[in-house]
């Protein structure tokens, strides 16, 4: 039980040298990063740079003693940060300490309801953000992160929104104040980004252009061209205090609260299971993943950490640096502990470009052009519910985006399984196999007096008028010589009571059309609601089969046993004339 609740036990009674080594690379390496990322995440939220720190320390322990992921890095990321602003920035609160108080309320709230969905193992409510809503959402939040940033690229205050349209009025309409060199500041910056990240994904970059940054200001004296500094930022490590409670707001957090849990936890088990194919001397444990997320914002909010989740891009350099447990973790969040005790004074003269330079750079590489264009050739309804996901985001809003996402896949999820597949089986020339009659007409036989009939779907009360009109299109086509149906029903794994009522009533009408109905493939649960329904009853034990080719040849018999019936009724007529 111990074990199941603190996966850290697992590794640690094996933990020896060789495992120590590559976990304090990667964790040092971890932490690097996470010092100028973790501050610009903070700006995107809407928080002071320090804040991002503080949720680089708490949060990242706590997962590392509580996660099943050894390679997953926890911490503050863009998408998150994101949320918290569009979901915040909405109660249009007076001044920055209500705003920071209200984030680390939300932050409680967010772990709170992650840690107990997870104990109420709920993990399965990841099934609910399809691929497509993902992929629209995310690229339409990158685009709105990115275009949020070219405020500190320009060097002038823009009004932000969560809605692209005023965001670029905004923008278009600041263009005649733009700091000329905050802006080629930040164009070089992100050129040095760029080409650096070419040469190699295991440089520091973000580091190294943080430090160019401020040498640059120092050296050139940039503050005095108004290049926009993050100037003082407070020395220590983050004080334990509870979350102000402010239960007027609660209705307003709450859907917040849950959509970050749920994006957070779906971001998260993402990136987790990608790295896990990698690593088979551990499983991961998708309620425990929950778990350990939920925790480590709850605690973390109690050490002013705003919401944290898996970083995709420091999972990966943790994995490649050589990370083997959740030591990684602790150490990197040890070298965050050691800049905030003795290193902030050092980012005093950090320009505020670079870090929207790096922010850009970072973002815009969640949009994903591969993926949308895939479907646009092999799914259509899938790609027009990412365009429609993509669309919402951008135009009405980040929270509204994805909970609009969410119920458009719902609702294309409801028209499938209420207009479902249903071939017409044919059987293959000279064997016991039957295959759809449309995708292969010239290896089939096709009986006049049989209708094989497959439906590949639940039969329920909202698709059950489908199935019947369905049905009858087939009789009608057949023509007054159908004397059987058999209806496969290997695919239908549930019957509900309406389908059961509807079933009994085409079982009565075929029979006074002098047309017998046949099971074949039903599996047990489905043989079970027969039963238990009393279909059953009126369907007829004896028309119950395994397998279709065994309902063909009872059938192909049964009209064999009545011709000679016929013949030998016709016979006896004719002898007693």
């Amino acid at each position: 039980m111990l074990k199941r609740f603190f996966p850290f036990l697992s590794w640690l009674k094996t933990y020896n040298r060789s495992l120590l080594y590559g976990d304090l690379i990667a964790g040092l390496t971890l932490g690097v990063m996470l010092v100028p990322q973790g501050m610009a995440y903070a700006m995107i939220a809407g928080m002071p740079p320090i804040y991002g720190l503080y949720a680089a320390l708490v949060p990242q322990i706590v997962y590392a003693l509580t996660g099943t992921s050894r390679q997953l890095a926890v911490g503050p990321v863009a998408m998150d940060s994101l949320l918290v602003a569009a979901g915040i920035g909405a109660l249009q609160l007076a001044n920055i300490e209500d705003y920071i108080a209200t984030v680390l309320l939300l932050t409680l709230l967010i772990g709170s309801i992650q840690l107990l969905l997870g104990f109420l193992r709920m993990g399965f409510f990841i099934n609910f953000l399809s691929k497509p809503v993902i992929s629209g959402f995310t690229s339409a939040a990158a685009i709105l992160i990115g275009l949020g940033q070219l405020k500190h690229i320009f060097g002038v205050q823009i009004s932000q929104s969560s809605k692209i349209h005023q965001l670029l009025g905004n923008i278009f309409g600041s263009l005649g104040q733009i700091n000329l060199y905050a802006l080629g500041l930040g164009i070089v910056a992100i050129l040095l980004i760029l080409f650096m990240n070419r040469i190699s994904k295991k440089i520091p970059t973000p580091l190294i252009i943080v430090i160019i940054g401020i040498l640059a200001v120092l050296f050139l004296h940039l503050e005095t061209k108004g290049i926009q500094v993050v100037g003082e930022i407070p020395k220590g490590l983050p004080k334990f205090q509870s979350p102000e409670f402010q239960w007027e707001k609660m209705g307003q957090l709450l859907p917040i609260a849950i959509t970050v849990a749920l994006f957070g936890f779906m971001e998260s088990i993402s990136i987790a299971k990608t790295v896990e194919e990698k690593h088979h001397e551990y499983e991961l444990d998708a309620n425990q993943e929950l778990r350990a997320l939920g925790l480590s914002n709850l605690m973390g909010s109690f050490f002013q950490s705003f919401s944290v989740s898996g970083s995709f891009s420091r999972t990966a350099v943790n994995d490649q640096a050589g990370a083997k447990t959740g030591m990684s973790l602790i150490f990197s969040a040890l070298l965050i502990a050691a800049v905030l005790l003795f290193l902030t004074p050092l980012f005093h003269d950090l320009p505020a470009a670079v870090l929207g330079a790096i922010i850009l750079v970072s973002v815009f590489g969640l949009i994903d052009l591969k993926y949308p264009a895939m479907l646009f050739k092999s799914r259509k309804d899938e790609f027009m519910l990412l365009v429609a996901t993509f669309l919402l985001t951008l135009f009405i809003g980040l929270i509204e985006g994805i909970l609009l996402g969410v119920l458009l896949s719902l609702l294309l999820l409801v028209y499938r399984i209420s207009n479902p597949h249903i071939a017409v089986l044919g059987r293959i020339k000279g064997t016991d196999y039957f295959k759809n009659v449309n995708r292969f007409p010239e290896e089939v036989e096709v009986e006049t007096d049989k209708l094989i009939l497959r439906f590949d779907a639940q039969l329920y009360f909202g698709n059950k008028d489908y199935f019947k009109k369905q049905l009858y299109q087939q009789i009608a086509k057949k023509g007054s010589g159908l004397k059987y149906i058999i209806l496969n029903a290997e695919a239908i794994n549930y019957i509900d009571s309406s389908a059961t009522t509807l079933l009994e009533r085409i079982i009565l009408d075929l029979r006074e059309r002098g047309i017998q109905l046949l099971i074949t493939g039903a599996i047990g649960p489905t043989r079970d609601i027969l039963y238990h329904s009393g279909l059953i009853d009126i369907i007829g034990e004896e028309n119950l089969f395994v397998q279709t080719f065994e309902a063909v040849d009872y059938c192909s018999d049964q009209k064999e046993r009545t011709g000679i019936q016929k013949r030998i009724s016709l016979q006896s007529q004719t002898k007693s004339l």
